[in-house]
């Protein structure tokens, strides 16, 4: 057997002697310290007697002991009593419980630790972050709520730190984000004129508004709901049930629209198809849609045979006749708005009515009409995008974040108002959206979360309205009862009186006539123009 066995059997086997030792030997022990502490208190006592009292003091001492000397039984009870006060007496008495360690100082420690091997630097620059520092020298304000989360804090940061790279900016964030909790979303404020820095967690927005009139101008879509201090105003809606005022975000569309297109991204599941939904609801009262389902889940079925809903796709053949169309509605109302600006008369009216253009996954047919060696859908988008703002077009394209890179460069360029939906990473947003987040983004998100930015402003928080497909039965009924109830039941076209026919100019007639893409049937007088797809 080894020498170690050896000596390891040997110090368990002390060990338990040890400790049955300490166990038979405790009342002794307590007994003696009892004796211990009744000896000092008698000490004490004696030495704060005085010399003159001292005398009668022992004089009654004797007297007492003598009477219980002569009493039956007296020494034994006598030394009972003794052993049971020194028992009483010489127990340890129960250490006080620690205090429970600051949350807010244990959290800045490690905080402030994180960030040291980021922000120190050399010794002769007096870095006031280095391994033996406190975090007091650097955090000046910070707020903790009641269960011990991180809700503000501002800190300085050394004037050597390069705060106007976005990369070095991106790892503080990161540092802090993942001290303070990556369940919540956080904005970083960077005072680069005074070195420092305030981070502040931002509020949960509202997930529980559900789809629902907005009130708002023709040619205005709501996009969701953000901050307050995000939006210059609010609207009413109705929000579990109550009336309350809420901060849209809101895209302005048409042809006074510096952004008439919209490109939204997102994952699997994060809401872009809700998206398409609740545009699609706000834009029927006041226009017509054509409707692409590239990834033909039948999200958008709810829409199919709907009054103003001209056709809902998703095959490719399908797909590549109805951009077709478009591509050449587009050309006849430009034709038809060119002559009648340039007769100086009133455009007709089926020139003039917004024109909405839903895509959802389409680059799903791109990549199977490369397959069957057809034309790109997204190639026939081209002349609604380039011309749809003043052919009163508007052009929606929604697809996966993974899909962003076989999206057309054409796309890109032309739709200036971006969503992205989902859990993203602040790289991933900013190439989307094109412009850097000042908020760190959430680990997790809910259904219809993420960011806007339309045209050149700054990107946003998003909470997509809920507004869910009808159709799904696994949905609460409330919801979809929500949704039934803004989908066109009738034919208002059809069932609306007629409109007062305008005088249409010779020329005027003639260059409708000759549009390329519709069939064009006028009236016996001439007046009242129409027209009807050709596809």
């Amino acid at each position: 057997m080894p020498v170690t066995r050896h000596l390891s059997r040997g110090r368990d086997l002390a060990r338990t002697a040890g400790d049955h030792a300490a166990d038979m030997f405790a009342p002794l022990a307590l007994i003696g310290r009892g004796l211990r502490h009744h000896a000092e208190w008698a000490k004490e006592r004696w030495a704060a007697t005085p010399k003159d009292r001292r005398g009668p003091t022992l004089f009654l001492g004797a007297a007492a002991a003598v009477g219980i000397a002569l009493l039956p039984h007296g020494p034994l009870f006598a030394a009972v009593a003794l052993m049971a006060s020194a028992a009483w007496v010489g127990r340890q008495p129960r250490a006080a419980a620690a205090p429970a360690p600051d949350v807010a100082e244990v959290k800045l420690a490690a905080l402030y630790a994180a960030l040291t091997p980021y922000l120190a630097g050399p010794e002769e620059l007096g870095s006031p972050y280095r391994p033996d520092g406190d975090h007091k020298d650097v955090f000046h304000t910070w707020e903790f709520d009641a269960d011990g989360r991180m809700t503000s804090l501002e800190l300085s940061y050394p004037v050597y730190f390069t705060d106007t790279e976005p990369a070095a900016r991106a790892r503080i964030e990161q540092v802090v984000q993942g001290k303070a909790g990556r369940a919540r979303e956080y904005r970083f404020d960077w005072d680069e004129e005074s070195n420092r820095l305030a981070v502040s967690a931002l509020a949960e927005l509202a997930t529980d508004i559900a789809a629902q009139p907005f009130v708002t101008t023709p040619g205005e879509v709501v996009l969701g709901f953000t901050d307050s201090g995000s939006s210059h105003r609010t609207i009413p809606v109705v929000q579990d049930g109550v009336s309350a005022q809420q901060p849209p975000v809101v895209w302005r569309t048409g042809p006074r629209s510096s952004e008439p297109h919209l490109l939204a991204l997102g994952s699997a599941g994060a809401g872009t198809s809700s998206l398409l939904r609740s545009i699609a609801l706000q834009a029927l009262p006041h226009g017509d849609l054509v409707v692409i389902d590239g990834a033909g889940t039948g999200e958008h079925a709810c829409l199919v045979n709907r009054p103003g809903v001209h056709t809902v796709e998703t095959s490719l053949h399908g797909a590549l006749a109805a951009l077709e169309w478009v591509a050449k509605e587009t050309e006849r109302r430009l034709t038809v708005l060119n002559a009648a600006r340039h007769h100086g008369v009133a455009a007709p009216e089926d020139a003039t009515r917004p024109l909405w253009l839903l895509l959802d996954h389409p680059t799903e047919l791109s990549e199977l009409a490369q397959a069957e060696g057809r034309p790109d859908p997204q190639d026939l988008l081209e002349t609604p995008l380039r011309h749809g703002r003043a052919a009163r077009i508007t052009v929606v394209f929604a697809d996966d974040i993974e899909a962003r890179e076989r999206i057309s460069a054409t796309v890109r360029s032309t739709c200036r108002a971006r969503v992205v939906l989902g859990p993203t990473t602040p790289d991933t947003a900013a190439a989307v959206l094109g412009a850097p987040l000042d908020i760190a983004p959430a680990s997790r998100t809910p259904l219809g979360r993420g960011y806007a930015r339309v045209g050149a402003a700054a990107p946003v928080r998003l909470q997509v309205p809920a507004t869910v497909d009808p159709l799904d039965e696994e949905v609460s009924a409330r919801l979809r009862d929500a949704v039934i109830a803004l989908l066109p039941h009738r034919d208002t076209r059809t069932e609306a009186p007629a409109p007062t026919a305008v005088p249409v100019a010779a020329p005027v007639e003639e260059a409708i006539r000759t549009a390329p893409g519709d069939v064009v049937e006028l009236t016996k007088d001439a007046q009242a123009v129409q027209a009807r797809p050709a596809w």
